[in-house]
Order: structure tokens, then C-alpha cells, then sequence
């Protein structure tokens, strides 16, 4: 007997739910239904357009795979859109019932900003100064100094630490201020999250109340057109109410290829303002920082040493300086600039690794470091034999990888970036603070390294 569309689907499902984050499924495969097949095109409904780009991106291939394995014929999936579900989206817009006070106080829980990134703790160069300056004035006069402000810079070069910074002072000046930190996908899935509850009143009256609204990775907003419109209405609600805006993204406006025009515009209203890799004055004003914080002593020539090298990263500055300290106290040996040459003769002059550092390379080598399967890193289990190890594996994949905490979090069970940034600001405390263990993890860094 024949399956049924639907059936097919079900099947397939099986299979792609065991490859997605279980979050991801729930929000966007879930909602999705086969309609029929059409020659070789499977067809299935989805709520919106937006749900369309996210399945060309993330998971149609793998789809069109396990269809056309079901089948025994090359297929293509195909979507169609549920009727009406655009208009009475914009419905749902026009509605003026009041929201309870209840749920519009309740949104505002979500702040969490890291008492370590202040702008006390925040080392100022050449290369941030503009970006450190404009922060300072919009977290000082929110909606009066510059508004949007736009941070961007590559990873590692200190946006999240002024991100943090910016909202700790608006809330220390103004605590009766309603101030939102959230990164670009998690306005993405609750955008998506109200329109299939339907729920875009309380959606619309969580961010567009707000005093101050900073949004992380910015540039994750170009992959669909649905939640640009959406943030389009949002940014010009606050905007145009003189609320403030902070917008933080791995490169300008202008460079953001699939941002609309329109938004590129606005976010060019205020002050666009880079980060740069730090100079050698900044270097070593960060070292010396970092070593005055964590009480422990370094030559003058070894700073200089470790600053005249390492040049791109500020996370690769300050792992270099934990990885000499954690290797002199572990082997008793003295700090000098002729060991500090022999330890980092694999990273000097470019940072550099020898094998390919992926996402699955890391999981993989501290999985088996501590005897876990891969799965067990992007579970649920909170156990300290998985939590452990899988806070080392976060720090790794922060430390040397491309990649957003947002990319990093999904990868480890679709947890929060928050998660992301504790597990690295942990693991490089107890690197520092217990050098057995600082030991283990330079250990699994070498077998990353050597492709073994």
C-alpha cells in the first residue's frame, strides 16, 4: 500500500529529528505539513514565508534526501505558504486591547549582563577608542548622544564586553529604565514563536515599550524578509519615541549583503563606529590588566613577548598569557621569554593551528577525552560528568572558532549565549586557579591541533 504524503513526512521527520537541535524542530519543523506530491515535488505547508528561508538554508537538503531515498526517485521540496496567516498577521498588528501589566513586566526578567565587562575593566586603544567613547555617551544620555549606535568587528575584539557595559551603566543611571539585551535569532524565534500562538500584540508591546534595545549579531537579520519587515516597524516605533538603539554585528551596514536597503539606511542614522585588532600599547595594557585581576606575576619582557606576537585576538592574548602562567606553575619552572618562545612556538606570527578547527573536530576530541559520546554534549543532561566537559568544549569552540556564542549555543543543544559566555569566563578562571586542570584542557587543545 502506497503512503500517504503525510505519512512520508512523518518518516522523514524521524530521521531529521535526531540531526536538528530539538529546540529547532519543535519551531520550525513542527509547525509544517505535506500537502502532496506533485511529480518529483514534495509540497508542504508552512506558516509563512520566513519558515521558507530557514528551510532553504538549514535542512532542505537533508530533506530532499531522505524523501527521495523513501521514494526511490529524485524529488525537490516545494512549499506553499497557509492561506491568510499575512493578514491576520497584520491584524493582529492594528489590535489596540491593552496588555496585561503582568506580561509586559515579565519580559523585561531576560537582562543578564556579566559584571565583568564594565567600562572600568574595558582597556582603551587606538582601535576602539571611537567605539568605547560612543558607547560610554549613549549608555550616559540613552536616546540623545548617538541613536542607532552600530558596533562591528570581527570576533574576539571586545563588542560583547561593551554591549555588557553599556547595559550595566543605563541600568545603574536609570534603573526604573526598561532595557532589553538579546541577540538577533532569539528575536527571530520569538517573532515566529507569537505569530504561530498568535500573540503579536504582546509581541509588539514587549520591544516596542522598551527605553533601550541592544541587539547582538545584527547580521542574522538578513536571512529572511518576514522578520525584516517586522524589525523594520520596531526600529522606527523606537525610534521615532527617541529610545535607544545598539546594534552590534561582525561587519557594517553596507557589507551586510542581504540586509534590505531600507535598514542599511536607518542603521547609518546614528554613529557607525569598528572595532580594530588592538595595537602593541593596547596588547599589553590588556595582559597587564588581566594579570593585576587574577593576582599572578610576569615579567615585563615576557608581556612584550607574548604582546609583540599575538595580534589579531584579544581572547588569543589573554589564552596565551593563561596558557605560560598555567605551564611555569604546573612544571615549576620560571616565566621567561626563552620558554615563553619554546611553549607558543605553534601560535607566534599568525595564530595559527595546524589541523582544521571545526565544530565537530572539538566536540569530538573532548568527548572522547572524557569518555562521553557527542550526543551527550548537545543534551540536556546538566550531570557535572556532561556539564563539565561541555563547558571546556564551549570554551574551545569561543577560543578557536569563527563562530557567534549564538552558533555556538545551538550547537550544544540550542542553549542560550548567555551559557556561552559563563562556560568560556569559567573555564579560563579555573585554568588560571588550578593548573592540573589547565594542563588537561592545553593537552586536548595539542590533540585538536594535531589532527590526531
Amino acid at each position: 500500500m502506497n503512503k500517504t504524503p503525510q505519512e512520508l513526512w512523518e518518516k522523514t521527520l524521524e530521521v531529521i529529528q535526531k540531526i536538528i537541535p530539538e529546540n529547532s524542530f519543535e519551531l520550525w519543523i513542527k509547525p509544517a505539513k505535506a500537502i502532496s506530491i506533485m511529480e518529483n515535488k514534495f509540497i508542504i505547508e508552512v506558516p509563512n514565508k520566513f519558515f521558507i528561508d530557514w528551510f532553504k538554508e538549514n535542512i532542505q537538503e537533508k530533506i530532499e534526501k531522505e524523501i527521495s531515498g523513501l521514494l526511490g526517485t529524485a524529488m525537490i521540496l516545494d512549499y506553499t505558504v497557509t492561506k491568510n496567516l499575512d493578514e491576520l498577521l497584520k491584524r493582529a498588528e492594528q489590535i489596540t486591547e491593552p496588555i496585561p501589566v503582568a506580561i509586559a513586566e515579565s519580559v523585561f526578567l531576560e537582562n543578564q549582563f556579566n559584571p565583568k565587562y564594565t567600562f572600568e575593566k574595558f582597556i582603551v586603544g587606538n582601535s576602539n577608542r571611537l567605539a568605547q567613547a560612543a558607547a560610554l555617551a549613549v549608555a550616559e544620555n540613552p536616546g540623545k548622544a548617538y541613536n542607532p549606535l552600530f558596533i562591528y568587528a570581527k570576533v574576539g575584539l571586545g563588542k560583547t564586553h561593551l554591549f555588557h557595559a553599556i547595559g550595566q551603566r543605563m541600568k545603574q543611571k536609570y534603573p526604573a529604565a526598561k532595557i532589553l539585551y538579546i541577540t538577533c535569532e532569539k528575536f527571530a524565534n520569538e517573532m515566529i514563536d507569537s505569530m504561530q500562538k498568535g500573540r503579536m500584540p504582546q509581541f509588539h508591546q514587549k520591544f516596542r515599550s522598551l527605553d533601550a534595545l541592544l541587539i547582538d549579531d545584527i547580521q542574522f537579520l538578513g536571512r529572511g524578509e518576514q522578520i525584516q519587515e517586522v524589525f523594520h516597524h520596531t526600529f522606527n516605533s523606537l525610534y521615532d519615541a527617541g529610545k535607544q538603539i545598539v546594534l552590534c554585528a561582525d561587519s557594517a551596514p553596507k557589507e551586510i549583503i542581504t540586509l534590505q536597503d531600507r535598514l542599511k539606511s536607518r542603521f547609518e542614522w546614528g554613529l557607525v563606529a569598528d572595532i580594530e585588532p588592538p595595537d602593541l600599547e593596547t596588547r599589553i595594557a590588556i595582559l597587564k590588566s588581566k594579570i593585576y585581576d587574577e593576582r599572578i606575576h610576569v615579567p615585563e619582557d615576557v608581556i612584550l613577548f607574548i604582546a609583540s606576537q599575538i595580534k589579531e585576538n584579544i581572547r588569543s592574548l589573554e589564552g596565551a598569557l593563561i596558557k605560560i602562567v598555567a605551564h611555569a606553575s604546573l612544571t615549576g619552572s620560571q616565566i621567561t621569554v626563552d620558554r615563553a618562545h619554546e611553549i607558543f612556538k605553534d601560535i607566534v606570527r599568525g595564530e595559527s593551528v595546524e589541523f582544521p578547527v571545526t565544530m565537530e573536530r572539538i566536540q569530538k576530541i573532548v568527548a572522547r577525552n572524557f569518555n562521553l559520546d557527542m550526543k551527550d554534549l548537545k543534551s540536556k543532561k546538566r550531570t557535572d560528568a556532561i556539564a563539565h566537559p561541555r563547558q571546556i568544549a564551549m570554551y574551545l569552540a569561543r577560543k578557536f572558532t569563527e563562530l557567534s556564542t549564538t552558533d555556538i549555543g545551538e550547537a550544544f543543544g540550542g542553549r542560550d549565549h548567555t551559557t556561552v559566555l559563563y562556560s568560556f569566563d569559567k573555564i579560563e578562571k579555573t585554568m588560571l586557579k588550578d593548573h592540573y586542570f589547565a594542563a588537561q584542557v592545553n593537552k586536548i587543545i595539542q590533540e585538536i591541533k594535531s589532527g590526531k
